[in-house]
């Protein structure tokens, strides 16, 4: 086939089904699984199977691993940690990792004003935690999200997410005062509108629903992701984020900017929402901060961040020495301009790769996103933009029965998207779109045929 993508079996192979086979009868059938590859080792931006096959990773453990499969630094900082302590516990003493890396978020995150960071174990409980800071700093009950989000799974972050059917069906009750508010889709905006108006009417809207869902000085923060993750991809226009920051700015609202998918260099910035230029109250970090070990922080101004009590926040685990020190490795390396650099060329060539096909794919509707964080949405029609999530799909079986791993987005689920290790390979990066564009060609002519 190529040089990277390496087949011995069938995709999953004999091994992987025996495997799988005890997933299915261990583990809660909610669990859901994008794919069948079934790991033995990773690195960089290739994953072996158990069977012998080596697979190009276009998936990233959801955007867990912009720096790659065990990067080295990474290794060399947690055996280090290892062989120094493991959990002195920070809610119980002090130890200088922590420190540093809080030290490092505070002086590379957006804003010149004085930041502190906490420091937790995921990107729900960064969330959660924003959100607990800023209701106790405004002492008020009201959190906006937006249409679309991916918070987390928590009861408070489930409550703030958007896609019901996938996520909080069954779920219920969920948390109080969340107000949802509409989120621009430029992509699906009405045809009569220009995207210029569209904005406008989206920020129209906005003034609305701080009128008729929720007034302005019941609000503790308002929270949205600068890229939504789970909702496509969608990059929020910068007048809508602006917007944002000037009713934060007149009612003392906080602005908490949600990057766990959207950060760690993955937009060809450290934080997405630094291509705005607006600056954010509080950030919320998780992913590929810490190269796939469980690690989050929250990082905002540091009159917002002091204002619980004493002893009204932390958790047992949250700062883990161990995922501290793979964390301040990680980030270290992110921040280089090469790095970031890097991430905005691998972005340029799937783009490009895409576009290309969308001349000979009519169910290609767009490309979107910013830098290495990229989605290509699939719809049954081009001028009526109907979702075509079963198209989607196929691509992606043929593809990773092929070698290359890939999921799905969106609140239709009509979207593949793009996150390779930055540190893929031109090579490996092209071979793995050669396969996904044979899978988009087979997908279509199997439809011309059914039709």
């Amino acid at each position: 086939m190529g040089t990277e993508i390496k087949k011995v079996t069938e995709i999953p192979g004999p091994k992987s089904k025996e495997i799988l086979a005890r997933r299915a009868a261990a583990l809660p059938a909610g669990l859901g699984k994008s794919t069948e590859v079934v790991v033995e080792k990773a690195e960089g931006a290739l994953i072996w199977d158990v069977d012998g096959n080596q697979l190009v990773d276009f998936a990233g453990g959801i955007g867990m691993v912009n720096l790659g499969h065990r990067p080295q630094a990474v290794v060399d900082a947690v055996k280090a940690q290892l062989d120094q302590y493991i959990h002195p516990g920070a809610l119980v003493t002090t130890f200088e990792p922590y420190l540093e890396f809080a030290e490092l978020l505070n002086a590379i995150t957006p804003g010149d004003f004085p930041k502190k960071t906490l420091l937790a174990n995921s990107g729900s409980e960064a969330v959660e935690n924003a959100v607990s800071i800023a209701r106790y700093y405004t002492k008020r009950p009201a959190i906006i999200c937006f249409e679309g989000a991916y918070h987390g799974r928590t009861m408070l972050t489930l409550s703030l997410t958007s896609k019901y059917g996938l996520f909080k069906k069954g779920f219920g009750s969920y948390a109080q005062d969340i107000y949802r508010f509409h989120s621009p889709n430029v992509y699906r905006r009405p045809d009569s509108m220009t995207e210029e108006q569209y904005i406008d009417f989206c920020i129209e809207r906005f003034d609305q629903n701080l009128i008729s869902h929720v007034d302005p000085s019941a609000v503790a923060a308002i929270i949205i992701e600068p890229v939504q993750g789970e909702g496509g991809f969608i990059p929020v226009p910068k007048r809508f984020l602006e917007k944002i920051r000037q009713v934060c700015d007149t009612h003392g609202i906080v602005f908490i900017a949600d990057e766990v998918q959207a950060g760690a260099g993955r937009t060809g910035k450290f934080l997405s929402i630094e291509h705005s230029g607006v600056v954010p109250d509080i950030v919320t970090m998780a992913k590929s901060i810490g190269s796939g070990l469980p690690i989050s922080a929250i990082t905002g101004k540091a009159e917002i961040m002091d204002a619980p009590h004493l002893g009204g926040i932390g958790g047992t685990y949250s700062g883990s020495p161990i995922a501290v020190a793979g964390a301040l490795a990680t980030v270290k390396e992110i921040i280089k301009p090469e790095f970031l650099n890097r991430a905005v060329h691998v972005g340029q060539i799937i783009t490009d790769r895409i576009n290309a096909m969308k001349e000979k794919y009519p169910a290609i509707a767009e490309v979107r996103g910013i830098g290495a964080m990229l989605v290509v949405e699939f719809v049954k029609d081009r001028k009526t933009k109907e979702p075509d999530m079963d198209f989607a799909m196929a691509v992606i079986k043929k593809s990773v029965s092929n070698g290359v791993i890939l999921i799905r987005a969106g609140l239709y689920t009509n979207c593949i998207r793009f996150l390779p290790p930055i540190v893929i390979t031109d090579a490996q990066l092209n071979e793995g779109l050669d396969v996904i564009e044979k899978a988009i060609h087979e997908v279509t002519n199997e439809k011309m045929q059914l039709a």
